[in-house]
């Protein structure tokens, strides 16, 4: 058992290490932008499935409440908890329609949109991946190594792992690492 629980950590140590070594400006200036549309009062919409949808709930609250310092709150929603939203599409259309209505009835233009997709080809998020970028949201899509929500995506961050438990890991810490930087630029604590 020793060996699994040290192999998880060093395999994930090693994916997170090469990760953000390839992507730390992408994610500056990630968090620019996030802070650029925050300040001009858009809104950030999140969607995924399974754990990726609580991974979305989880940054959500991280926006609204707090991450690290008292503030205001900012605003945010993971489009994966109304569970009489998610039915009723599911039900009357289809489950690859859940996020893109809500896209439709929520997204403005200037507005960001954060995809998840450790496949980076789930059928309901591409749907609404598509319909961010044609309503003019900017897309940030967390995803693994393929697929194509990595293409769709104006800042694509992409884990270089087929195991979904490393790219969840990864997934978790940038979106901590964004929250973090976007308060600060927010409230001008850098």
């Amino acid at each position: 058992m020793k060996k699994i629980i040290q192999q998880s950590v060093d395999d994930s140590i090693a994916i997170k290490k090469e990760f953000f070594a390839r992507n730390m400006e992408k994610i500056e200036t990630c968090a620019d932008i996030i802070t650029s549309a925050l300040k001009s009062g858009k809104k950030i919409l999140l969607f995924g499935n399974g754990g990726s949808a609580a991974d979305c709930q989880h940054i959500a609250a991280e926006f609204i409440n707090r991450f690290r310092m008292e503030r205001r709150p900012l605003p945010a929603m993971a489009l994966t908890t109304d569970t009489s939203i998610i039915t009723s599409i599911g039900n009357d259309y289809s489950f690859d329609d859940i996020f893109l209505k809500q896209i439709q009835a929520f997204g403005n233009k200037g507005d960001i949109a954060l995809g998840i997709s450790t496949s980076g080809n789930s059928p309901n998020v591409i749907k609404a991946a598509e319909e961010a970028k044609h309503s003019g949201l900017l897309l940030i899509g967390f995803s693994g190594n393929k697929g194509k929500l990595k293409e769709l995506s104006d800042f694509p961050f992409c884990v270089n792992s087929e195991i979904t438990a490393r790219i969840q890991e990864v997934h978790i810490l940038l979106a901590h690492i964004l929250c973090d930087l976007t308060e600060r630029m927010v409230f001008n604590e850098k």
